[in-house]
């Protein structure tokens, strides 16, 4: 039995709120079931790996990393890159949209 660390009980404690975060967005109807599922499923994984991140020496060792730090560092950053470009890629789609109603409105407006 290996000790837990505090780091692993505020990871834990961080998930658990993340995930009763989530669940009221989810219940205010703020985030499908699909997205509250992904983000349960997440949040659990997080609780996982931070009370038991011998789970994650398999992996370490198949990509020569000498840490399991560096390995969720590296995921870390693949994570945030993602949510960035998924981020833009909602903005350039309302931006599209609402020029495309100013430019209904003008019109409109043009004609009276």
């Amino acid at each position: 039995m290996t000790n837990i660390l505090g780091i692993q009980i505020l990871g834990t404690l961080f998930a658990l709120f993340m995930a009763y975060y989530t669940f009221l967005h989810y219940k205010r109807k703020e985030v499908t079931t699909k997205e509250y599922a992904f983000w349960l499923f997440f949040w659990l994984l997080f609780i996982t790996v931070a009370l038991f991140p011998s789970v994650l020496d398999p992996i370490i060792r198949a990509l020569s990393l000498a840490r399991a730090l560096d390995f969720l560092i590296i995921l870390g950053f693949m994570f945030i890159l993602g949510c960035v470009f998924y981020t833009y890629l909602l903005v350039r789609k309302n931006q599209k949209r609402l020029e495309e109603i100013v430019r209904k409105l003008a019109f409109e407006r043009s004609k009276k």
